[in-house]
């Protein structure tokens, strides 16, 4: 099993063992574009691994800071009184950098980025680049997404 993320595209692409497409979804990546160093709020290309899959079981919604669930649960309410969050929600997949020099160690290192694929708001649109750097998908998708894929599966992030 493999994911392929599209930045010209603005999905994700799910195949199976054989190479057969078996899932596809929209999402949002940065919106400064592709890039790997750290501070640049670019989404990272290159090949990478899901390194840890946090939130199982947490209800959709569910707010996370720092990889933390923080008791909240987002609601439009949440949202308007806290306008300047950068909304991580539901579940995260976090991505780590196989090639040195590109997207790993050093300046370029995807995981000390703290890169991610995560829920987001419903109302946020997908299909177009907004994020700080990570891979926004709508909640119902990450959470299927999550059940499906194990650790360590390979995440290709295409131009």
């Amino acid at each position: 099993m493999h994911i392929r993320v599209s930045l010209a595209a603005q999905t994700l692409e799910l195949f199976d063992e054989k190479g057969l497409r078996i899932a596809a979804y929209p999402v949002s990546t940065a919106k400064n574009g592709a890039g790997e160093r750290r501070g640049s709020f670019c989404t990272p290309r290159g090949k990478h691994i899901i390194r840890a899959k946090i939130g199982a079981g947490a209800p959709a919604g569910t707010v996370f800071v720092r990889r933390r669930p923080t008791g909240e649960i987002w609601t439009p309410a949440l949202a308007a009184a806290q306008p300047e969050r950068d909304w991580i929600l539901t579940r995260i997949l976090w991505l780590s950098g196989c090639e040195v020099g590109k997207n790993r160690l050093g300046e370029v290192d995807t995981m000390r980025r703290f890169i991610y694929i995560h829920g987001s708001p419903d109302e946020v649109p997908m299909g177009v680049p907004a994020s700080h750097g990570c891979i926004r998908m709508r909640n119902a998708d990450i959470v299927e997404l999550f059940e499906r894929v194990p650790l360590r599966t390979v995440v290709d992030i295409t131009e």
